[in-house]
């Protein structure tokens, strides 16, 4: 599958990275859009921006997401609350690697500690890695799906 498009989102945290990575997928000729935040702004939050970039990649499925946080979970946690995104939060090109194929996840979620130099391993093999159509691997996707479609609603007790 060709990916057309790549949106990209983060707080303030991870402003700084987002922006070094935008320049990596710009350089790479793909089509970015930044989902905010597009300013530095302190009191921003994270949900904000997961939400909106998994939004948009379940929307546009010729497309992949990144987000990022401080640590990567909250942007992560958010981003799969959408029914449709598989986000993980990676830090190497192995794990990339096998999420993408194995999981066929479609947001990378990155923690703002990540090393600037490791940009372009990872991202680009979350970028450039198909996911797999091995039997066990659809099998457990679509367990997933199911999971995800048929959640039973829990009562909560105070």
């Amino acid at each position: 599958m060709k990916i057309d498009t790549i949106y990209i989102g983060s707080d303030h945290r991870g402003f700084n990275l987002k922006q070094e990575i935008i320049l990596y997928l710009k350089y790479l000729d793909l089509q970015v859009v930044d989902c905010g935040n597009t300013i530095y702004d302190i009191d921003d939050d994270y949900p904000d921006y997961a939400s909106e970039v998994a939004k948009r990649v379940v929307e546009d499925t010729n497309s992949l997401g990144i987000v990022i946080c401080g640590t990567g979970v909250g942007v992560s946690i958010t981003a799969n609350k959408i029914m449709g995104a598989r986000a993980a939060l990676l830090d190497s090109i192995e794990t990339t690697a096998i999420a993408r194929a194995h999981n066929h996840i479609n947001i990378l979620a990155l923690s703002s500690a990540l090393p600037v130099e490791s940009i372009p391993d990872i991202v680009g093999t979350f970028i450039e890695t198909e996911p797999s159509y091995q039997d066990r691997h659809i099998r457990r996707v679509s367990k997933i799906t199911e999971l995800e479609n048929n959640n039973p609603e829990y009562e909560i007790y105070n």
